[in-house]
């Protein structure tokens, strides 16, 4: 099985307590646990992947830059009155910390959230209310998880998040309230004549990221309604999070990563860029809804549709042919404003307008005043690399 695959003596028992019990709590696997955690979890969400390279891609993901110093949590339902490594893991997850700007009337304050991932419960304690015990638990906590008021933008957790893959009734009963999930799908197609727009390498990403987040600040600050607009910085360490986890399956997969990192148009102060990433989520097959998600759009000037219509064209185009040659079977343009949508039909391309009620349900659960729903809040960039 390779050197990664577990090996402790993590004990399974024939009576599972009630999830109502006292005994039960949340807290943090060990080493061992966190193995076994994974092998379990790889049903899910390790298909494109052998066993020993997704245990393998997960202790790696531990360690790149947004994870690592505390960034990635991991957590398990335990019952405390069992040992470390002795204790069945009834439940589990793991969240990422994020930076996030929070603007009412203009008003900026800077935060952190955590994303959480991973939600899941082996089959045998499935159906005994363990999931919704943890995260009954972990909501209210995430308020104050690694909140310190002695680091500058860390101060606060306005809200938490999380991508719900089943539907959009289940996490809204802990309170994460379901929000506009919607994309835009392109076929993957190869294409022979010569692109127009410039593809973007991990050398490009750092500075664009930097004016990226100037951009997102500036569009809070000029915010003219009475909502709270929240927005995840979508900053370097968020990237290359995306960019890491693609290069290491991609090189398990293809024997090499993929340099093309997105693709801009335009002279400086009106172009179009996007950033993409390329999500493999089972064998090489159309069935396994391999796809190139693109992460960010940014837009400089947003006035002038018609050309940026011919902008974003010539980068979707190269899009697809990334798509095309990596066997993806289409590109995703995740809760494209109404200007965008406007672009991109303006382009000619073939797409369609989809709107998501079962996979990847945008939901976030407010931590302030008010109904934490989409008329009190505006979630800002709600794209693809929000999501974790």
């Amino acid at each position: 099985m390779g050197e990664n695959t577990p090996t402790t003596t993590l004990v399974e028992t024939a009576m599972a307590p009630d999830s109502r019990s006292d005994s039960l709590y949340l807290t943090h696997p060990t080493p061992e646990e966190k193995l076994a955690t994974w092998s379990l979890n790889s049903v899910n969400w390790g298909s494109a992947l052998s066993l020993p390279d997704y245990l393998q891609r997960e202790e790696y993901l531990t360690t790149v830059p947004l994870a690592r110093n505390g960034g990635l949590t991991h957590w398990i339902l335990v019952d405390r009155t069992l040992p470390p490594n002795e204790r069945p893991i009834l439940a589990s997850c793991e969240t990422l910390r994020k930076p996030v700007l929070v603007s009412h009337n203009g008003v900026i304050t800077e935060g952190i959230t955590h994303g959480i991932g991973s939600v899941f419960s082996q089959p045998k304690f499935r159906g005994k209310g363990y999931a919704s015990r943890m995260l009954r638990e972990l909501g209210p906590l995430l308020k104050e998880w690694q909140v310190d008021q002695n680091i500058p933008g860390m101060q606060t957790c306005p809200f938490s998040i999380l991508y719900s893959d089943i539907g959009k009734k289940y996490y809204a009963k802990f309170g994460w309230v379901p929000f506009p999930s919607t994309h835009i799908a392109f076929p993957s197609a190869a294409n022979s004549k010569p692109f127009t727009a410039k593809p973007l390498a991990y050398s490009d990403l750092e500075e664009l990221c930097a004016l990226d987040q100037q951009y997102v600040k500036r569009s809070l600050e000029n915010t003219k309604d009475s909502k709270t607009h929240v927005a995840l910085i979508p900053n370097h360490d968020t990237m290359q999070w995306h960019h890491l986890r693609e290069d290491f399956v991609c090189c398990k997969i293809f024997g090499k990563a993929p340099t093309v990192k997105g693709a801009i148009a335009g002279e400086s102060g009106s172009r179009v860029w996007a950033v993409w990433t390329r999500g493999f989520y089972g064998p090489l097959k159309p069935e396994s809804g391999n796809t190139l998600h693109i992460l960010r759009l940014v837009i400089e000037d947003e006035t002038a549709i018609e050309a940026n219509a011919t902008k974003l064209k010539a980068i979707l185009e190269i899009a697809q042919a990334e798509a095309k040659e990596w066997q993806l079977g289409h590109v995703e343009l995740w809760n494209p404003t109404e200007v965008v949508k406007q672009m991109v039909k303006s382009t000619g391309l073939e797409h369609s307008e989809v709107e998501r009620e079962g996979e990847s349900i945008a939901s976030l659960m407010w931590y302030g005043e008010g109904s934490g729903t989409s008329d009190d809040i505006e979630w800002v960039g709600n794209e693809k690399y929000g999501w974790c």
